[in-house]
């Protein structure tokens, strides 16, 4: 009995050290998430690089390698959007008379006044609170780079004492444990190169409609197209949407047409087609799994969302196969074994 009160005591301590370490650990989850993927990126080269070399030179020589030709540039992106979105230039005089013939259009069909003094308040409360949103966003970005350098450095260097840990406290078996754990590699590897290239990808072909319709900062449009392709389904049309939008808004209307028909027809198609490709190439994963992995993991987990919610999708369906496997398909080989028996 008192080794079964230690057990079970030990058990409720972990786990809830463990939630609570966890809610803690909510605001760096991005850089932790974010270690552990440049962790599964470069873990290889930097144990071929061990083996030729000293342990802590390696670790080093790949960490800084991966933080000036990885981490530099991806902040440097970050910036250059920030920089391009408080530049953003749009034709303020020639959208007022629109935006009032449809508030005017608005007001007459449903009551509902637009530019009344509640909405108007309403909405510069909101710019106000949405401006603040980006800059704690921007400083938020950063503090989790410095983390999920900082978090690369010590899994590249434990790397192999820390693997060997984990797989003692996975409850499987060890073909079970080997298929888990390579099932994380290849999802997070997939999932890390190819959202990265599919998005740039979308950018490129986004750019061509936008300089086609003569869009306001295409490359800047451009740019958010890329972003916005990482969310599954409506993804892109977060962007040419509403430029297409403020085209018919300043009376454009050969403009609007070109860009709903190129959005819709190239930019979407092409979004769909290029990441069942990228997914079936790299993974064999079934785009169902990554959009709702997406659409669960972006609550949890943040912007990793887009690469931890999938994975974590495809290790329920894996669990739920070794359960039916392990559990269910050796009792019905048994119930019909002895059944053949008793008629024998």
């Amino acid at each position: 009995m008192k080794e079964q009160y230690w057990k079970y005591s030990l058990i409720l301590l972990i786990v809830g050290l463990g939630i609570l370490l966890f809610q803690q650990a909510q605001p760096f989850m991005n850089g932790i998430l974010g270690g552990f993927t440049l962790f599964l990126l470069v873990r290889n080269w930097t144990y071929r690089l061990k083996a030729k070399m000293k342990p802590a030179p390696a670790v080093w020589l790949v960490t800084i390698t991966t933080t000036l030709f990885f981490l530099i540039p991806l902040s440097f992106l970050v910036w250059v959007l920030i920089d391009q979105l408080s530049g953003l230039h749009l034709d303020a005089k020639s959208l007022v008379a629109p935006a009032k013939q449809a508030a005017q259009i608005v007001k007459v069909r449903t009551g509902f006044d637009v530019f009344s003094e509640n909405s108007v308040s309403f909405m510069v409360s909101h710019l106000s609170s949405f401006g603040q949103q980006v800059m704690s966003g921007v400083s938020d970005f950063f503090v989790n780079l410095c983390v999920a350098i900082m978090l690369l450095f010590f899994l590249l260097y434990e790397g192999k004492s820390l693997e060997e840990y984990i797989s003692t406290i996975l409850p499987f078996k060890e073909k079970d444990k080997k298929e888990v754990l390579d099932k994380i590699q290849v999802i997070v590897r997939s999932n890390a190169i190819g959202i990265p290239l599919l998005a740039a990808i979308q950018g490129i072909i986004s750019l061509g409609g936008y300089w086609l319709c003569d869009a306001p900062n295409p490359v800047f449009s451009a740019m958010l197209t890329a972003f916005a392709s990482i969310i599954p389904l409506i993804g892109t049309a977060l962007v040419w949407v509403p430029i297409s939008i403020y085209f018919l808004l300043t009376g454009n209307w050969v403009s609007a047409l070109i860009l709903l028909g190129y959005g819709g027809i190239v930019i979407s198609q092409c979004d769909n087609l290029i990441r069942f490709m990228l997914q079936k190439k790299m993974a064999n994963i079934h785009p169902l799994i990554t959009i709702f992995g997406v659409v669960a993991g972006l609550p949890i987990f943040g912007f990793m969302g887009i690469i931890f919610g999938p994975l974590m999708v495809s290790l329920f369906l894996l669990f739920l196969d070794m359960f039916r496997k392990e559990y269910l398909l050796p009792n019905q080989e048994g119930s019909v074994s002895s059944t053949e028996t008793g008629k024998e």
